[in-house]
């Protein structure tokens, strides 16, 4: 077996593993894809397509423009579109002005994002008829957004971190469930992933900017942690498993 075989296989048996356990979605069920077009959401788009048959799934890819990297935003739309049409799946593109909306709530321009974002998956699922929507939030999102909280201040259900099921809409009888299958995988299986597969994916260049707490988090409170504590997400994960059996 080549190498690209067994990693496809060992990531896909570690996500199917977790969709059961968690009870993430059932075979015949419709989801909505939220893909942004980087390495995360191209390598769960590439596993939905590869479960698609199977499990009788019926897929949409959904990628929402923001407005915020000018050219490079309209780049990553054009891209996500183009795989869309690769996959055989189809392809939502919406936008919003983020920056207009949060001077307008008088909010974050991360948080107005993201209020944006599952507004938009929220209306699309809804009037497509999408049973569930899934992000390609991953552990290391998970540990990062546990420290988060933390820093922030917060009750011990902010401990909990990201969660892998919950109710995101709901119009009449329809109910829109919110999943996340990639948090049984950390960001170097992704990278791994993405690599021996060839899959081509975009760069968004706000990641690396610690102007933004999540991403001085992720690239200089963690591994400032990790050089005193090797095994802190691993430790964090546990704590956030044990709090959810209580909480």
């Amino acid at each position: 077996m080549d190498s690209r075989k067994t990693v496809t296989i060992k990531l896909w048996n570690k996500l199917m593993a977790n969709v059961r356990k968690r009870q993430l979605f059932p075979d015949g069920a419709s989801v909505l894809l939220a893909v942004s077009g980087g390495p995360d959401s191209v390598v769960m788009l590439d596993f939905f397509a590869g479960q698609e048959r199977a499990h009788r799934l019926r897929l949409c890819v959904c990628h929402i423009n923001h407005k915020l990297r000018g050219a490079a935003a309209g780049a990553d739309a054009s891209f996500v579109k183009e795989l869309g049409a690769h996959y055989g799946i189809e392809t939502v593109i919406l936008s919003a002005d983020v920056k207009k909306l949060a001077a307008r709530a008088g909010t974050g321009i991360e948080q107005a994002a993201r209020t944006a974002r599952y507004r938009l998956l929220s209306a699309t699922a809804l009037k497509k008829k999408y049973a569930f929507v899934a992000t390609a939030h991953h552990s290391d999102d998970h540990v990062e957004t546990i420290l988060l909280n933390l820093l922030r201040g917060t009750e011990p259900k902010g401990l909990l971190g990201i969660p892998a099921r919950r109710e995101l809409c709901r119009k009449g009888k329809f109910r829109v469930e919110l999943i996340r299958p990639m948090l049984a995988v950390a960001r170097r299986d992704i990278e791994v992933y993405l690599k021996a597969n060839g899959l081509p994916s975009r760069k968004d260049h706000t990641n690396d900017d610690e102007h933004y707490r999540r991403n001085w988090i992720r690239k200089t409170l963690l591994p400032l942690l990790e050089k005193k504590q090797p095994r802190l997400r691993e430790h964090l994960a546990e704590l956030s498993a044990k709090l959810a059996k209580t909480l």
